[in-house]
């Protein structure tokens, strides 16, 4: 019985292995946090992060071969979704593990991300 499972727990483990080097860069992780509200434009995206448009589309580019983001196109824009939304509550929910980590005085900025990411609004700080 063991023997038929485990070649499906070395690929399944191979495949969240690639899913998690993919989302291994912080550019990535913002981009996939913005696109929570929605489906939004290049030039949109590279607005909200303070990023070039030409490195949005990379990293887009990299997210539509790997089936996290879909894009249509109107006109000249392009527009980005993600394919599961539920990605960005989950990358939320791996903020628990970043405040472990830092327990020591990043706790606040942890939090102000968490509260921006959540809500859309960041966390006014008393």
């Amino acid at each position: 019985m063991w023997e038929d499972i485990l070649p499906s727990r070395i690929m399944v483990s191979r495949e969240l292995a690639e899913l998690l080097k993919l989302l291994a860069h912080p550019d990535r992780l913002r981009l996939i946090e913005e696109l929570r509200l929605g489906e939004q434009d290049v030039g949109g995206i590279a607005l909200a992060l303070d990023l070039p448009a030409t490195r949005i589309s990379q990293h887009l580019s990299l997210l539509r071969s790997h089936r996290i983001v879909e894009d249509r196109r109107e006109g000249r824009n392009h527009f980005y979704r993600l394919t599961h939304p539920g990605i960005a509550a989950w990358i939320v929910e791996a903020l628990e593990f970043v405040e472990v980590r830092h327990r020591m005085g990043e706790s606040l900025q942890i939090n102000e991300v968490r509260e921006l990411w959540t809500t859309g609004t960041p966390a006014t700080s008393s």
